[in-house]
């Protein structure tokens, strides 16, 4: 039967992502493939413990108990050879995750596959792979490794972005990088009536949009917020923006330069999306996080 993965909300995320592969990935780097391929093999009736996007995938995955509709997928997206990648499907399995479908790219680049599973988020550990996934418009993100509890069953998907160059594009940022702050609020005061462009987070965020919208009232699976260094007066246009997409966001937080770390702690997102490796840093330390690597003209 004919699957159209087109109408789902569809995840891909790295085995690595997915599971805490740190000691695989130590052998693999200090001893080569063919030490790491006997470790996996060997290992293979061992359970991976759950890594940073574990507790999203299955949240994710929930959302296909609402109803008698399937609303999402996640397609595991992994550099391993098949025989290598037993101990990943035998883990999948001991949690119980309803994920059917696998990219085993026996260590070639993933990103070309992306389109093909109808992806709408990638994550990845894999710069490459996430530039190249950005670079073709699918929202991607390196996700950090988080100490905290990787299993952590919150029952609604929480989701929290960053603006310029992840919701929006990177048009603002770089006049923010180029030119400062004054110039930058000069900008957007002048443009507060302009929708800004969409950034490489605008369809992922639109997608679970779509699913809010269709949730009875005050019972939405997901919940999302804007966490953004920006204040007044460079909201405006961000409210207008959201509003001209038409787009729900239940929680905004303009911070004007304020740290977003516990804001975030109070947020408790199962993932938070910057392209700020020094906000990403600080935020991994509380909450699993995925960094949006910024490209010029993006």
């Amino acid at each position: 039967m004919s699957v159209k993965l087109d109408e789902c909300l569809v995840v891909g995320i790295a085995s690595r992502a997915l599971f805490d592969l740190r000691e695989e990935d130590r052998i693999f780097r200090e001893q080569g493939l063919q030490a790491y391929r006997r470790h996996q093999l060997e290992q293979e009736s061992t359970l991976l413990k759950p890594g940073a996007g574990f507790a999203l995938v299955k949240a994710i995955l929930r959302l296909n108990a609402l109803d008698d509709r399937r609303r999402a997928e996640v397609v595991i997206m992994s550099r391993n050879s098949t025989e290598t990648s037993l101990r990943i499907f035998n883990s999948i399995d001991h949690y119980g995750l309803d994920v059917n479908r696998a990219a085993l790219s026996g260590g070639a680049a993933l990103a070309p596959y992306l389109h093909a599973f109808s992806v709408d988020l990638f994550l990845s550990q894999y710069e490459d792979d996430v530039q190249a996934a950005l670079a073709g418009g699918i929202g991607a993100a390196i996700l950090y490794d988080h100490a905290g509890n990787a299993d952590e069953d919150i029952g609604q998907i929480r989701i929290a972005f960053d603006g310029d160059a992840t919701l929006f594009s990177g048009e603002s940022e770089l006049i923010y990088q180029e030119q400062g702050l004054e110039a930058f609020e000069r900008n957007e005061a002048e443009k507060a009536r302009q929708p800004l462009a969409e950034g490489p987070f605008a369809g992922f965020l639109k997608s679970l949009s779509a699913i809010q919208r269709e949730a009875p009232p005050g019972r939405a699976p997901i919940r999302t917020a804007l966490v953004t260094a920006r204040g007044r007066p460079a909201h405006e246009r961000v409210i207008r923006t959201l509003l001209d997409w038409g787009v729900i966001i239940d929680e905004a937080f303009f911070l004007g330069g304020v740290p977003k770390t516990r804001f975030l702690e109070a947020f408790r997102p199962h993932i938070f999306f910057d392209d700020q490796a020094a906000h990403c840093e600080r935020a991994a330390a509380t909450v699993p996080t995925g960094r949006v690597p910024f490209v010029v003209g993006r």
